[in-house]
């Protein structure tokens, strides 16, 4: 009899167990690179002209966020944000972005948003585009391979700070464009193979990561950080002419095609009705892109915001942000709340119901109840924007302060183009003019001082959310970028 029960009692405890299991949903979060706002089709129905079906169709089954922006205007700041929840000009990297060959932009004792689920009993997998730093060593000396002397990592080179010491348990991809050639797996260079092949390539490996999950119980997180539509822009051969706008045109639909290969194989392995699927960028655009071309054919890779990739207005740094997760977000639905993609980590922290761990996320929060068309819960006072060259923007409710006099990135006007008499910074009104085209700055100076005050304040405190003490890993941070416009605005 003392058997039979305890018996019951196993049983009863492991279906608790794999119960509980269960209820954490499988998390897939692809990012495209230099994806503009205006460049999926459903976003931007009017003045966009590249099909765009799986992404369109992803929409009609979940959520679009219209309001979501990324925490940079250009490609490793934001995939810093996105793996720690934290702005990346907190760290050493105040402009620009990273060229491989160097320690990890992550510390190591530094909480990513896949190490917090591998504690939480989830398996990691990233496939794609990491550019946020690690060294190279030679497999025989353990010395290190300087940049200078190598075009590419030689094949062999081992990995001792990759994405696999950074919380993944397994990883395939490349590091950044220039460096596509050199594939990548786990913790080595295993081969070279041309740029055209990078993109197949990472669709099949995470069609084949999804494959591998169809007879596991334990919830994965799949991490997709795709290397397009950014340059090279290279569609193959089956993708040519297939947009009618050139290859630019015809990348962003190959692009798209993985959104639709990536959902088939979550279908097809019975994984997508437990699995929250976000689809978004990177930033905005780049003018690779052929932008004037494409806007000559209609398409506006921006849709109606001002600016592209690098630039501090929201064409930089507004993007497409597209989630579904059946059963928990309402099919063709839409939320205008405001996000950042830094706000990862703290959402998927309230999915599985586990507090941020001390010293991570502060610059994170939780976007979670928007899925449920319910309010966010910020301690956030507002979203930091930051462009290349390391301008600052703070934006708080329908109001944006630009500490800059022009874009702050590639678009006319630059800092050093924008007339001597111009205003020192901009002031926008976001409801009113979306396009970012009627500067209020002097015309509503009390606005424009509290989103300052507010904004300074949140860097020097080391957050933007509310928390534990924290710090900046470095202490000269240079709130206005152009030191003589700056100088000018703190007279005043």
């Amino acid at each position: 009899m003392m058997k039979l029960i305890l018996s019951c009692f196993s049983l009863f405890f492991w279906l608790g167990i794999s119960a509980v299991a269960s209820d954490k949903p499988n998390i897939v979060f692809l990012i495209c690179d230099d994806l503009g706002y205006g460049d999926v089709h459903c976003l931007a129905p009017q003045t966009g002209k590249i099909p765009t079906a799986n992404m369109d169709q992803l929409a009609t089954e979940g959520m679009i966020f219209t309001d979501a922006h990324s925490g940079s205007s250009v490609c490793s700041p934001t995939r810093y944000g996105i793996m720690t929840g934290r702005y990346s000009w907190r760290t050493r990297l105040q402009q620009g972005v990273v060229t491989g060959f160097a320690p990890s932009l992550i510390a190591d004792d530094r909480m990513t948003v896949a190490g917090f689920l591998k504690q939480h009993g989830y398996d990691t997998a990233a496939v794609g585009k990491w550019h946020l730093d690690f060294e190279y060593l030679d497999p025989n000396s353990g010395e290190r391979y300087r940049q200078k002397d190598h075009k590419l990592p030689p094949v062999g080179a081992l990995i001792p700070d990759g994405p696999i010491h950074r919380g993944f348990d397994y990883y395939h991809g490349f590091h950044h464009a220039r460096n596509m050639k050199a594939v990548i797996e786990n913790d080595r260079v295993i081969e070279h193979d041309e740029e055209i092949n990078m993109l197949p390539r990472l669709t099949r490996k995470s069609v084949e990561y999804i494959a591998s999950r169809a007879d596991n119980e334990k919830p994965f997180f799949l991490y997709v950080p795709l290397g397009s539509p950014h340059t090279p822009i290279l569609p193959t051969r089956e993708w040519q002419g297939k947009s009618g706008l050139g290859d630019y045109g015809d990348f962003v639909m190959q692009t798209d095609s993985v959104v639709g290969a990536i959902s088939q194989a979550l279908a097809e392995h019975q994984l997508a009705e437990n699995t929250l699927f976000i689809v978004t960028s990177d930033n905005g655009c780049s003018k690779a892109a052929g932008i004037e071309d494409l806007a000559a054919q209609g398409h506006l890779v921006s849709a109606h915001m001002r600016g592209s990739k690098a630039d501090i207005w929201d064409g930089g740094h507004r993007i497409p942000f597209i989630a579904r997760w059946p059963g928990q977000i309402s099919p063709g639905s839409t939320s205008d709340q405001l996000i950042c993609l830094t706000d990862l980590f703290a959402t998927v922290a309230e999915i599985v119901d586990v507090s941020v761990p001390v010293g991570s996320c502060e610059d994170s929060v939780s976007f979670l109840p928007a899925f449920s068309s319910q309010p966010i819960q910020s301690t956030r006072q507002g979203v930091i924007h930051h462009s290349v060259s390391g301008h600052f923007a703070y934006r708080q409710g329908h109001w944006k302060l630009i500490l800059a006099g022009g874009s702050g990135g590639w678009s006319s006007p630059r800092e050093n183009q924008v007339p001597k008499n111009a205003p020192i910074a901009q002031l926008y009104d976001l409801a009113a003019d979306p396009g970012e085209v009627h500067n209020l700055y002097t015309s509503q100076p009390q606005i424009a001082a509290r989103l300052l005050e507010q904004l300074a304040a949140d860097i020097a405190r080391g957050r933007s959310t509310t928390g534990p003490e924290s710090r900046n890993d470095v202490n000269d941070i240079v709130l206005w970028k152009s030191q003589e416009r700056g100088q000018e605005t703190t007279e005043e």
